[in-house]
């Protein structure tokens, strides 16, 4: 007979506690306990709370490797849900043991909780009753987690149609929600009074869109109006903008885009020649081929327009990047004339809107809302459905798994929806992003996403002043020697990644419903060594952290000046120099109500409406061995070296890129 010390810890926010009964069972490696009461004899679980229970069990109960937290009626209080953090066991021999949950306990039901020690379904191998848990937890989220195809060609995604069928655990925080609707409400509320979401007019003038949302400039939003039509500054979004993946460094040009020497001379300079810089890769081209036969939208019942530039630029000896040829389609000849910044302003002008109109197409329905949005959800998923919470590398990636299943639902019913904000604002519609997204799939490759490799591939890796690449790169590497260790520590060689099977299982279920079993991506279907798992799982996490950060953090700043980053175009592009003016240019840029509902999209989407993790912040302890624990305090030593490197080099810029700042970047794709 013995007495053992239970301690439960019920989360430390808003609406965590519960009225509901709560027993607990303690299963050990000899017998179980009887289903045991936990009651003080006072009002329990409230939030923060760590209550300590007394437990006398007749016989010893052997390691205790279970609990299982019961939660039922009380009296006559409400169904309610219960937050509980861990469970912390003392055996009467002094032994320690935890239990993480960090999970939201829904009505009335009994949780198995394994302790904490992370556990391969290899090292249960000798335990029919720890291998039954195993399956038995992993069946239920079968249950609460199932697939269904969004759209054709798309990474399938999780079986809801609305929030409110969503599982408690994947939804945001009371308290985010609330500062996410309160934003977005104001925000609608202010461009509702001022008259802009109901005006379908163009622009009486450029100043005039410095009126939306006039309260919320910021030192860049400035920057950017006060600079949108330089050279320098154009190119320079190719390198540290909201869109910094496109350039490639080009030696030869394009069959199609038939620049002569004569046509750049005056841009490149007289001590050089255009076949000099190609060779010396001082060339870099931005290719928009992919937009080509994407179907545009209707917007205020006038037809939108879509064009496939190609835009050429150099990198000059003083390391600035400027354009130094435009074509607005993939076709040469006579309608399709090369823009060069010699021609008139508003020809010039022009032409670089309509690139940055492409960058905002291919920015936001592939980059963004595909490669970090969507292809996350399908890690979360798999995730959740072939990973038991003992699992390692379960404890590793659900930080990365936070938000994710709800911010996508919302935006497929408020973006992607009937009546959303990509239908009102956007030249695509729903119906072109989603043929956009479509080709953007049929072409990825595991090379674009693994950050060394994308930068290598695309001859990037020695052009002077790319910030993202600097920063992306130090984050990459501080990932990977994270992720490493962890690997390391549970993996002991590559056959023991072989012989997951759960592991293997996550890696195919990705392979067949995120990355539609297309065996030329790359994607591995399998994984079979701890390099391999390595590198796949630092590719994951730095794609819904950091990637999706360098993507979306700017996106207000960088287009709250509408021109600099236009949702749609209302004219055809110009088939001959010499006709643009600024009239015209008023008449092709978004009207004054679709330009409000996109820069309304990029100020909530870029907001930040509270609970949110940075990348490194691991409050919940899953991971209950030192290795791990000091692993992590390792990565956010790092994590915070770079950050305060980042921030001494942005003091002397005259614009900081501050998107792959850490302490900016959330752990997972949640906004």
């Amino acid at each position: 007979m013995g007495t053992y010390k239970v301690c439960v810890a019920t989360g430390n926010f808003l609406l965590a506690g519960t009225f509901s009964s709560i027993s607990i069972t303690l299963v050990g490696t000899h017998e179980e306990s009887d289903k045991k009461p936990l009651d003080n004899w006072g009002k329990g679980f409230i939030p923060g709370a760590v209550e300590e229970f007394q437990l006398c069990c007749q016989h010893w109960l052997g390691d205790i490797v279970l609990v299982r937290l019961h939660k039922e009626p009380y009296s006559f209080y409400p169904t309610d849900n219960w937050y509980c953090s861990f469970v912390e066991v003392i055996s009467p021999h002094g032994q320690r043991y935890r239990f993480p949950c960090y999970q939201w306990i829904d009505g009335y039901r009994t949780l198995e909780l394994r302790e904490g020690k992370g556990q391969t379904i290899c090292n249960d191998a000798d335990s029919p009753l720890l291998l039954e848990q195993r399956q038995a937890e992993l069946k239920h989220r079968h249950e609460c987690y199932g697939w269904k195809e969004f759209a054709p060609g798309l990474p399938r995604c999780l079986d809801v149609d609305n929030i409110s069928e969503l599982d408690c655990n994947s939804m945001y925080s009371f308290t985010k929600s609330t500062n996410f609707l309160l934003r977005g409400a104001s925000a609608q509320v202010e461009l509702w009074l001022k008259g802009f979401l109901s005006c379908t007019n163009s622009w009486a003038k450029l100043a005039d869109i410095n009126k939306v949302f006039c309260f919320n400039k910021t030192p860049i939003t400035e920057y950017v109006r006060a600079h949108w039509r330089e050279d320098k500054f154009f190119g320079s979004q190719f390198l540290n903008g909201v869109h910094p993946m496109v350039i490639r460094r080009c030696t030869e040009l394009p069959y199609n885009f038939p620049v002569t020497p004569a046509m750049v001379a005056s841009s490149l300079g007289e001590s050089t020649s255009l076949q000099d810089e190609l060779e010396k890769g001082n060339i870099f081209l931005a290719d928009y081929k992919i937009l080509e036969g994407v179907p545009a939208n209707t917007i205020n019942g006038y037809q939108q327009y879509i064009a496939a530039p190609l835009c050429l630029l150099h990198l000059q000896p003083s390391g600035e990047l400027i354009p130094v040829a435009i074509q607005l389609s993939q076709c040469p000849g006579p309608n399709s004339p090369i823009f060069l910044p010699s021609d008139s302003e508003w020809d010039w002008i022009l032409a670089k809107t309509w690139v940055r109109y492409a960058e905002f197409l291919v920015h936001e329905a592939i980059s963004h809302l595909l490669l970090t949005h969507l292809i996350n959800e399908a890690f979360t998923l798999a995730t959740l459905r072939q990973l038991p919470m003992c699992h390692p590398l379960f404890k590793l990636l659900l930080p990365h798994t936070r938000y994710t299943l709800h911010i996508n639902i919302l935006a497929r019913t408020l973006l992607l929806g009937r009546g959303g904000n990509i239908e009102r604002g956007m030249g695509s519609g729903i119906e072109g992003t989603k043929v956009l997204m479509a080709k953007g799939m049929s072409c990825l490759t595991y090379t674009s996403l693994c950050f060394p490799d994308d930068i290598q591939e695309r001859g990037v890796d020695c052009i002077p002043r790319y910030y993202y690449r600097d920063d992306g790169l130090k984050i990459w590497l501080a990932i990977e020697s994270f992720v490493s260790g962890i690997v390391r520590h549970y993996y002991r060689s590559d056959a023991h990644v072989l012989a997951d099977c759960e592991l293997q299982a996550w890696a195919d279920e990705i392979f067949r419903e995120g990355f539609l079993g297309n065996e030329e991506s790359g994607f591995p279907s399998s994984l079979q060594s701890i390099l391999e798992l390595i590198k796949y799982l630092t590719m994951w996490i730095y794609c819904c952290s950091a990637r999706h950060a360098a993507l979306n953090n700017g996106q207000y700043e960088l287009g709250a000046w509408m021109p600099n980053f236009p949702g749609s175009m209302r004219n055809p592009p110009p088939q001959a120099k010499g006709t643009t003016s600024l009239e015209s240019y008023l008449d092709t840029i978004p009207e004054v109500n679709s330009t409000s509902f996109t820069i309304y999209s990029l100020w909530v989407i870029c907001s930040k409406p509270g609970d949110s993790r940075s990348l490194g912040m691991y409050p919940d302890e899953h991971f209950v061995e030192e290795e791990p624990k000091w692993l992590i305090t390792a990565f956010q030593g790092r994590l915070a070296q770079i950050s305060w490197e980042i921030q001494e080099r942005n003091k002397s810029l005259p614009i900081p890129y501050h998107y792959l700042d850490p302490h900016q970047i959330e752990n997972s794709t949640s906004i």
